[in-house]
């Protein structure tokens, strides 16, 4: 097939080029950055995402603006990129008949992830208040009685509560997905990723991921600055896995449907920092007790559905992901 990959240069869409590529399919780039695979251009532009469109036959969305954002200037950015550019892309998809999309979605949408109360059962908290950040109380209480609760997992049915600029985004991008889906008769595939970790991640930014941030960090030889208890769990895949987790869904057809795309292996944020410095023979990790009032605590779900369905199941194991993510050589001096 004819596959127009947004966003193929960057981090995720590099190597999603390159799977789709491998497993024989005919691919076109759109990229603000040049690369070797199509178009230099914008997402938001209709006249070049519909030269992108000529004989294409699915669309995989990556183009984004990412990250937790710093503060409120930047819900401008995050609107116009990921909610006007994914609108632009649908419109100019219904124009060329283009009825197929994958989408990058991500975990955000769910907030906090799956709680169980011993007296009340599956509950769903709250944002946490600052004040009990501040106190050093991270984990969320039930939200009916105040008692302590069980991590669990999540599938795709939970209820959807995005907690900052980004989550409300992608959760924008899903919605304007299915509706332009069940207007025209096309197909939607949104992989919901989980906390995605590789080669060529994003160094030195606000914007990046955890795992940047701590691999930025050993390399100036400063030890990895963990929040609140270094307990906060979460599911790290390697981008490998997720550009094949791509590649299964380019040939899936019939309606709007969500996958998670994860390890279902949950790791904490501490044992990730400390497993980077061990690769990276670095200095321990420091836990701070900071926070960020946009975090969640717990976001862990299930990966079962995109194995049944789409045949998805993740195969690098967070010990050797971590390591040669560790050892991935730095930008050169300037």
């Amino acid at each position: 097939m004819r596959v127009l990959v947004t966003g193929s240069a960057g981090f995720i869409g590099t190597p999603i080029v390159e799977e789709l590529i491998a497993a024989g399919h005919d691919v076109r780039g759109l990229d603000l950055v040049p690369t070797g695979h199509g178009t230099v251009g914008d997402v938001r532009d209709p006249s070049t995402v519909a030269r992108c469109l000529e004989g294409v036959e699915v669309v995989c969305h990556q183009a984004a603006k990412v990250g937790l954002g710093v503060d409120v200037f930047d819900l401008p950015d995050y609107a116009s990129v990921n909610v006007l550019g994914t609108a632009v892309l649908l419109a100019e998809m219904a124009r060329a008949g283009v009825d197929r999309l994958v989408l990058a979605s991500s975990m955000v949408v769910y907030g906090e992830g799956a709680y169980l109360c011993a007296q009340h059962g599956d509950v769903r908290p709250g944002p946490r208040a600052e004040t009990e950040l501040r106190a050093g109380r991270f984990e969320p209480p039930c939200p009916i009685c105040g008692a302590p609760l069980e991590p669990g997992v999540l599938s795709e049915s939970a209820s959807l509560d995005p907690r900052n600029v980004y989550a409300d985004t992608k959760l924008a991008q899903e919605h304007l997905a299915a509706s332009w889906a069940r207007t025209t008769g096309a197909t939607v595939t949104a992989l919901r990723y989980h906390n995605v970790y590789g080669p060529r991640m994003p160094r030195d930014t606000p914007y990046a991921g955890v795992a940047a941030i701590f691999r930025s960090a050993l390399a100036r030889g400063l030890a990895p600055k963990v929040f609140e208890d270094g307990g906060q769990r979460r599911d790290f895949i390697h981008v490998r896995d997720v550009a094949r987790a791509n590649v299964l869904a380019v040939g899936r057809t019939g309606g709007s449907v969500a996958y998670n795309v994860a390890s279902g292996k949950p790791h904490t944020v501490g044992e990730m920092a400390q497993a980077l410095a061990v690769a990276h023979k670095g200095p321990e990790p420091v836990v701070t007790g900071g926070y960020r009032l946009g975090d969640v605590r717990h976001i862990v779900a299930s990966p079962d559905k995109a194995r049944a369905e789409l045949g998805f199941t993740a195969v690098v194991a967070f010990e050797a992901g971590m390591a040669e993510f560790a050892a991935e050589p730095g930008p050169p001096a300037s």
